[in-house]
């Protein structure tokens, strides 16, 4: 009847330290927001356009 209790243990310092991590947290403010937002989309545009260049090298150089 051991495990159960370890268990139990693992669990609660787990909560623990969530629940430490969801005190701490706060909603951005609207200009973080918008700063996150727009390398968050800078970064999707240059993955997209390597792709787009991949896919064109692989496209055009076989002929």
């Amino acid at each position: 009847m051991e495990t159960p209790k370890i268990n139990l243990n693992l669990n609660e310092e787990l909560f623990r330290k969530y629940w430490r991590v969801l005190k701490l947290a706060r909603f951005p403010k609207r200009d973080e927001y918008t700063k996150i937002a727009l390398v968050a989309a800078a970064g999707v545009l240059i993955v997209g356009m390597i792709g787009f260049i991949v896919y064109l090298l692989f496209v055009y150089l076989p002929k």
